[in-house]
């Protein structure tokens, strides 16, 4: 028993001892020195940080973001390396200087917009808002170039001059040429309307009772109803869709018209006539499947949605006509 008592006194003095010595080295190492990261670049060491996440996420967020308008991200080759270590009290830290050198040695990318007619860049603009009017002005002065007009996104590591709204649309219209138009009236089963051109429009809301059952004729979303719209009317509907996506006819019938061109700015369409005076118009077609005198069936495939005409993304234009006059489509059929 005593001698494990003895025992228990050595070890415990043994304990308190190394306990004292440790707070003791632990007290001497926090009074002398500081707990720092040293910062490397590579094989070189560019400084010392006390704060390693706040120093990173500054770095981070430059790559991101850059400095300066229409920057879209900056390229880092290296980024740099930081271990912990204990150096003398009065040695500076310097995050600034790390973080100019990490940053000096980066590549900028910037994101702008180039108005291009037949693929070839004209003018450049700071955003898709500025290119997208640009068109879209263009389309509505009727400028004999809108079908060859279009727009890319650019990086590039060099920004350009970028030329306002106005002088783009001032510079790149062109003035309409008018040529004759020669109408033929052309007979088709059922059919009281001749060419792409309705002879009214049903500005009621009075349904009129067709007799035949709509399908949808494509998949999407409705995004412009029938009636008044931008200060006119509006023949149809339109639905948003992919380009390509199938359009399919809405009931049986006998294709009128399958055409492609600008065609007074349905761009490329199809009439089918289903008897008794009643038609479905699709417009801004992609490509045509169908052609013209072809019967086909409800549900069959006879185009793909496309942007063709005067249109500023891909959709179908839909309509219904009854002896040449245009009904709400939304009568009858539902999106």
């Amino acid at each position: 028993m005593k001698k494990t008592l003895a025992h228990f006194r050595t070890w415990f003095k043994f304990l308190l001892l190394a306990t004292l010595a440790a707070f003791f080295i632990v007290g001497a190492i926090t009074f002398f020195y500081k707990p720092v990261y040293s910062v490397t670049l590579g094989d070189e060491l560019i400084g010392y940080s006390e704060n390693k996440s706040a120093l990173q996420e500054r770095i981070n967020q430059y790559i991101e973001k850059g400095n300066g308008e229409n920057v879209a991200f900056v390229e880092i080759g290296e980024l740099p390396e930081y271990k912990l270590c204990f150096s003398k009290k009065d040695i500076v830290t310097n995050d600034e200087e790390i973080f100019n050198k990490v940053i000096e040695q980066g590549t900028t990318y910037y994101k702008y917009y180039a108005i291009t007619v037949d693929s070839e860049e004209k003018y450049y603009v700071s955003s898709f808002e500025e290119a997208e009017q640009v068109i879209n002005d263009l389309k509505e002065k009727n400028s004999s170039n809108k079908d060859r007009l279009g727009m890319l996104e650019k990086y590039e590591v060099e920004l350009k001059e970028f030329t306002s709204v106005e002088t783009c649309v001032a510079s790149l219209y062109e003035k309409p040429v008018v040529k004759t138009r020669t109408t033929t009236t052309k007979k088709s089963s059922g059919s009281s309307s001749a060419g792409i051109y309705a002879t009214g429009s049903n500005t009621t809301t009075a349904k009129v009772n067709i007799g035949i059952s709509f399908i949808r004729p494509t998949s999407g979303v409705l995004t412009s109803r029938y009636g008044a719209r931008w200060g006119r009317g509006h023949a149809g509907i339109d639905i948003g869709a992919a380009r390509g996506t199938p359009i399919k006819a809405a009931a049986s019938g006998t294709v009128t018209y399958s055409q492609y061109g600008y065609n007074g700015g349905y761009g490329n369409y199809l009439i089918i006539s289903h008897g008794n005076g009643v038609q479905t118009v699709y417009g801004h077609c992609n490509t045509l499947i169908a052609t013209t005198g072809q019967k086909v069936s409800q549900g069959q495939t006879i185009a793909t949605v496309g942007n063709t005409g005067n249109s500023t993304g891909n959709h179908l234009h839909f309509e219904v006509r009854v002896n040449g006059v245009t009904q709400n489509p939304l009568n009858y059929v539902s999106y």
